[in-house]
């Protein structure tokens, strides 16, 4: 019946394999990856969520000014909001991916043959995320505190450029 081209290879595995097949046992398996999904999707109708109620704030904040400078007040306070909620956002996206990073190497050590001589190189691993999480959040910060000490030009100096 099964001749030997590769898709007649794969169809006899297929067959020889099904038998074998335990649906418990691939569900899982993929558990992981669904939970990982999951929260990628809480955090993102999250995070939605609270770009929505900010724009609203923004919204309700310039349609309640009376003048033209209370408009540009509600517009700056609403681009530090919008900083503030960028730089969080961030970090709670880069603590995820750590965070399933982390668990990802757990996995790959407790399936290795050999994992005792893996634990060196999956320690490594996580500290180096971990740094690299810790370097993006002293990096923010120091952005944000640059950002926020810079201080809007006089109406002199505007005027002589």
């Amino acid at each position: 019946m099964f001749k030997n081209t590769p898709f007649e290879a794969i169809a006899k595995s297929m067959t020889e394999s099904a038998p074998k097949f335990d649906l418990g046992t691939a569900q899982e398996a993929f558990r992981p990856l669904q939970d990982n999904l999951k929260a990628w999707a809480n955090l993102a109708q999250n995070q939605a969520a609270q770009a929505q109620a900010a724009m609203m704030e923004t919204v309700d904040a310039v349609k309640g000014a009376k003048d033209p400078q209370a408009a540009f007040e509600a517009f700056k306070t609403s681009s530090e909001a919008a900083v503030a909620l960028f730089q969080k956002n961030l970090k709670d996206a880069v603590a995820l991916s750590v965070i399933q990073f982390h668990g990802t190497i757990d996995a790959v050590q407790k399936a290795h043959p050999a994992g005792e001589s893996f634990a060196p190189i999956a320690k490594g691993l996580k500290a180096a995320a971990s740094t690299a999480e810790s370097t993006l959040d002293a990096a923010m910060e120091k952005g944000a505190s640059m950002a926020a000490s810079v201080a809007p030009a006089t109406k002199a100096k505007r005027a002589a450029k």
